[in-house]
C-alpha cells in the first residue's frame, strides 16, 4: 500500500508541475480566437517591433559568434593562470539582474559613462545590450562542446601536418558544431527575449529600439489583444529553438567521420 501511495503521490506531483507549467502557455493562445491572434500580428507595433528585433538580434549574435568562438576555444584549449577566473567572469552576466546590466551599459558607454559614447538610446545600444547578455550563454556552452573534442585526433592532425587554423576549422569545428550550434540557439533565445538591460540602456522608441518583449511592456494598457499575438508569436519561436536546441544534442559527428572528413586535405 505505501509503495502504490508513493507511486501514486509521484504521478500526482508531475501532473501538477506540467499543468502549473503548460497552462500560462495554452491560455496565450486560448484567450481570444487564432484569427484574432492572427490578425493583431499585422499591427505596425507588432512589425515594427519584429523587425527591430530580428535585426538587432541577428547583430548581436553575429558579434557573440566571431568573438565569442575563439575566445571559448581559447578558455577549452589551454590552461593558464587566471583562467578560472576568466571562466567566472564570462558566466557573471548569467547571474546578474537584468537592471544591473543596463545600468552597468550606462555606466560604461553612457555619454557621462567610463567611455563617453553615444550608444545609449540608440538601435546599435539594443544590439549591445542583447550581445552581453545573450553572448555568455553561447560561450559557455561552446567551452564546454571544445572540451569535449578528443585531444588525440587533434593531435594527429598537427603530427599529419596541419596547421593550428586548419586543425581548428577541419577537425576541432565540425566535432564541437553540435554544440555550437545548441549554444547560439540558447543565446538567439535570450537575446531575442531581453528586456532589462535594453530598456535601461536604449530605451522603448517604436522602429528605432522597441522590441518585442519591449512593445509588450508598452502596449500592455493598451490593447491587451497585441499582447497576446506578441506572446504567442513569442512562444513559437522560443519552442522552435527549443527543438533546435535538443536535435543539435543529439547529434555528434563520429570521431571516423572526422578523420575521413579531414584526411582528403592531407594526402598528396
Amino acid at each position: 500500500m505505501s509503495r502504490l501511495l508513493f507511486v501514486a503521490g509521484l504521478f500526482a506531483a508531475t501532473f501538477a508541475t506540467m499543468l502549473f507549467l503548460v497552462l500560462p502557455i495554452v491560455a496565450i493562445f486560448t484567450h481570444v480566437s487564432p484569427a484574432t491572434l492572427v490578425d493583431q500580428l499585422g499591427n505596425p507595433v507588432v512589425t515594427d517591433a519584429l523587425l527591430v528585433s530580428l535585426q538587432t538580434t541577428a547583430e548581436a549574435q553575429i558579434l557573440v559568434l566571431l568573438v565569442g568562438t575563439p575566445a571559448a576555444y581559447l578558455l577549452a584549449s589551454r590552461r593558464f593562470p587566471g583562467r578560472a577566473a576568466l571562466i567566472t567572469l564570462v558566466e557573471l552576466p548569467l547571474v546578474l539582474p537584468p537592471a544591473v546590466a543596463g545600468i552597468g551599459l550606462l555606466a560604461a558607454f553612457g555619454r557621462v559613462g567610463l567611455l563617453h559614447t553615444s550608444l545609449p538610446f540608440t538601435q546599435a545600444a539594443v544590439t549591445v545590450a542583447v550581445a552581453f547578455v545573450a553572448g555568455p550563454f553561447y560561450v559557455r556552452t561552446a567551452i564546454a562542446s571544445f572540451e569535449t573534442v578528443d585531444s588525440d585526433l587533434v593531435a594527429a592532425a598537427r603530427t599529419l601536418g596541419a596547421g593550428p587554423a586548419r586543425t581548428f576549422f577541419r577537425v576541432v569545428l565540425p566535432l564541437a558544431r553540435g554544440g555550437l550550434a545548441a549554444g547560439e540557439a540558447l543565446a538567439f533565445a535570450r537575446g531575442l527575449g531581453e528586456f532589462g538591460a535594453t530598456i535601461m540602456f536604449a530605451g522603448s522608441l517604436q522602429k528605432v529600439t522597441q522590441t518585442l518583449p519591449l512593445a509588450i511592456y508598452a502596449q500592455f494598457d493598451v490593447k491587451f489583444d497585441v499582447v497576446l499575438a506578441i506572446s504567442a508569436l513569442l512562444v513559437l519561436i522560443s519552442a522552435s529553438l527549443l527543438v533546435t536546441v535538443k536535435l543539435a544534442t543529439a547529434w555528434t559527428p563520429s570521431l571516423r567521420s572526422s578523420a575521413l572528413h579531414y584526411a582528403p586535405s592531407t594526402s598528396t
